[in-house]
C-alpha cells in the first residue's frame, strides 16, 4: 500500500496499484561519487515539444504514476521502461499501451525495455527528458542523484530514503536540481490536494492561532504480509527473495511509518510551516510475528518542537482494528481536524469548511509538474520532502532503540541500511527485528 489510507479496520490496495500488483522490486547500489554543481539553464519547452518518459521501477507505484505523467497531454510520451524484473517491465508496458486513453503514446520498443540492477542507469541514458522513480524507497537516493546528474526533470515517490545517509544524499540532489533549474516533484501528496492547501493556508494565516498540538492517525490493516521461508522457491537468492517482498525489509521499505505514515508525519511538517522538531521519543513493536521480515506493526511517535509545541503520530497496520487517517490540528484559538478523505474543517475563533473545487491530487502532482517543466519556472519539493522523509526516519529510530533522538541525531546518524555493490547472487542476511533498550542508536 502506498496511498493515504482510508479509515478502515483492514488492508486498501495501492492507488499506484496500477497491475494489481505488488509495488516494484528495484535496482541498487553504492551511493558513490562526489557531488559536483553544473549550472545550466533550464530551457522551456513549447507547446509542440514532445516529452519523452522513462519509468525506473514498473510495479504498481510506478505504472500508476507513468500513467498520470502520460494523462497530462498528448504531447507526452513514454519510451523507456526499467525494472528488476522482466515480468514487471512486460505487464507494465502491457497495460499501459492498452489504455484507451493514452496507449498511442507509449513507444517502448523492446530494445527500450531495461531488466537489472542497473536498468535505471540505462533508462536514464535513453534520450527521456522526465524520470519517473517508482522503485522502493531504499533506492530513491541513488536513482535521484543520477537522474539529476543527467540533467534529467523528475517525479520521485515518496518517500525520498530510508536511512539518514540516503536523506542527506537527497539533500544534495535537491541542491544539485536547484543549480541545474530541475524540477523535482515528490509523492507527499496531499501538498497537492486543493482542500489541504486551502485548509493550511488558513492555518499558516492564523485561523486556529498559534499551533500547541497536533494528532496524526494513520492507523489501518496489513500492507503485503511477509510469506513463510519454506515458501521461498528453490534456487532464489537473498536478493531476489528481499526485493520480490521488499515492503517487510527495513532497508527497502524504511517500516511503514517511513514508508506509509510519512503522508501523515508530513502532514505535521506542513503544519508546523517549516519548523523542524527538535527530538522525538517513540514506542513500537512487532504484535503479530512477521516471519524473515523486520519491520515493525505499530509505532507511535511523541515529536517536541520550539516553544513546547508537540506533535503526536499514530501508526499501526494491524487488522481487525480500529482504522483512522486523519489530522487533528489544536491551536491557542480553535481546532483545525481533517477526517479522513473529507474535507477540512475549522472551528473556534473562526468557523471554515473547504467548500471548492474538486481535484485528484495524484494527477495534479504530474500536471503541476509537467507545467513547469514547459514553463521553465522549475518546482523544486526535494528540501521539504527530504526533511519529512527524516522526521519519519527519526520516529523509527527512536521507536526501534528507545531512546531520545534529537534532529540533529537523525541527520548525522552514519547507520547505512542500503547494501554497498548489490550483486544479484550476493549473500544478504537479513538483519534481526530492533529491539528498544537493546538495539544501538548508529
Amino acid at each position: 500500500m502506498t496511498e493515504p489510507s482510508k479509515p478502515s479496520s483492514g488492508s486498501r490496495s495501492s492507488r499506484r496499484d496500477f497491475l494489481k500488483t505488488s509495488g516494484a522490486a528495484a535496482m541498487g547500489g553504492a551511493l558513490t561519487g562526489s557531488l559536483t554543481f553544473v549550472r545550466k539553464a533550464s530551457a522551456a519547452y513549447s507547446g509542440g515539444d514532445t516529452l519523452k518518459v522513462g519509468l525506473i521501477g514498473c510495479g504498481g507505484r510506478g505504472s500508476g504514476a507513468a500513467a498520470q505523467a502520460l494523462s497530462t497531454g498528448d504531447d507526452v510520451v513514454l519510451t523507456a521502461m526499467g525494472d528488476v524484473f522482466e515480468d514487471r517491465v512486460q505487464s507494465s508496458r502491457r497495460h499501459l499501451a492498452g489504455s484507451e486513453q493514452f496507449g498511442q503514446r507509449v513507444k517502448v520498443s523492446d530494445d527500450a525495455c531495461f531488466v537489472g540492477l542497473d536498468a535505471y542507469r540505462k533508462v536514464i541514458d535513453s534520450g527521456v527528458d522526465v524520470v519517473v522513480l517508482g522503485t522502493p524507497p531504499g533506492f530513491r537516493p541513488q536513482h535521484l542523484r543520477a537522474a539529476i546528474e543527467a540533467g534529467k526533470h523528475v517525479f520521485a515517490e515518496k518517500p525520498m530514503a530510508t536511512d539518514a545517509p540516503g536523506v542527506r544524499s537527497v539533500l544534495e540532489s535537491a541542491a544539485m536540481a536547484k543549480e541545474k533549474n530541475l524540477s523535482l516533484v515528490v509523492g507527499f501528496c496531499w501538498r497537492y490536494h486543493l482542500a489541504r492547501r486551502a485548509f493550511y493556508e488558513r492555518v499558516h494565516q492564523g485561523a486556529i492561532g498559534a499551533i500547541r498540538a497536533v494528532y496524526a492517525t494513520y492507523l489501518t490493516g496489513p500492507v503485503k504480509p511477509m510469506p513463510p521461508a519454506s515458501s521461498r522457491p528453490a534456487g532464489m537468492g537473498d536478493v531476489e527473495w528481499q526485493l520480490r517482498n521488499w515492503y517487510n525489509f527495513v532497508w527497502l521499505s524504511g517500516d511503514g511509518l517511513v514508508e506509509q505514515a510519512c503522508h501523515s508525519v508530513d502532514k505535521i511538517a506542513w503544519a508546523m510551516n517549516g519548523v523542524l522538531p527538535l527530538k522525538a521519543v517513540a514506542t513500537g513493536g512487532r504484535q503479530f510475528p512477521n516471519h524473515e521480515g523486520n519491520i515493525y506493526d505499530h509505532i507511535d511517535v511523541f515529536y517536541e518542537f520550539p516553544d513546547g509545541v508537540r506533535a503526536f503520530m499514530a501508526q499501526r497496520q494491524i487488522g481487525n482494528c480500529y482504522g483512522d487517517n486523519s489530522d487533528y490540528l489544536m491551536g491557542a484559538d480553535g481546532l483545525g481536524t481533517i477526517r479522513g478523505w473529507s474535507d477540512p474543517v475549522i472551528t473556534g475563533k473562526e468557523t471554515w469548511r473547504y467548500q471548492g473545487p474538486k481535484s485528484d491530487m495524484y494527477q495534479v502532482e504530474h500536471d503541476e509538474l509537467f507545467a513547469a517543466i514547459r514553463s521553465g519556472r522549475p518546482i523544486n519539493d526535494g528540501v521539504w520532502g527530504a526533511h519529512s522523509t527524516l522526521m519519519a526516519i527519526m520516529g523509527r529510530m527512536a521507536a526501534y532503540t528507545g531512546k531520545e533522538i534529537s534532529w540533529n541525531d537523525a541527520l548525522n546518524s552514519q547507520q547505512k541500511l542500503v547494501p554497498d555493490n548489490l550483486t544479484w547472487d550476493m549473500d544478504l542476511p537479513i538483519r534481526p527485528m530492533a529491539m528498544p533498550g537493546r538495539t544501538e542508536f548508529i
